[in-house]
């Protein structure tokens, strides 16, 4: 009878934990997607005119906290003793999905500082 090494439990640990956070990645792209569609559905039922970026900016937002998911789930899978093929991988996989993020947060901070803006304008003419 083979007796678990202790680096057998830990690779067995790292992997559950690794799909653990794989599934909270994609169960925040899944919350983050019936969110927006119901928000969506919503604004189209009753016909009420509105902002469809806050819309976007709400999918958008969960979209980053999966990707921020999604790189520790890579992280986690070259953690334990990783070839040089993985870790190049891992590099690709890093830089894409860190270059997506950055340009969802650059768009969403963008598109707050807008609706911001608008906002001010709107108060100013609702005092004057």
């Amino acid at each position: 009878m083979h007796t678990p090494s202790i680096d057998d439990t830990v690779i067995s640990w790292v992997q559950w934990l690794r799909l653990a956070v794989e599934i909270t990645g994609a169960a925040a792209i899944g919350i983050g997607s019936l969110i927006s569609l119901f928000r969506f559905v919503k604004a189209l039922i009753f016909g009420k005119e509105t902002d469809y970026n806050a819309i976007r900016l709400t999918l958008a937002r969960y979209l980053a906290l999966a990707l921020e998911f999604q790189l520790g789930a890579d992280i986690l899978s070259t953690a334990i003793a990783p070839s040089w093929q993985e870790i190049g991988k891992l590099g690709a996989i890093a830089v894409i999905r860190t270059g997506l993020n950055f340009f969802l947060s650059k768009e969403m901070k963008e598109e707050k500082m807008a609706e911001e803006a608008e906002n001010n304008v709107q108060a100013k003419a609702t005092n004057a």
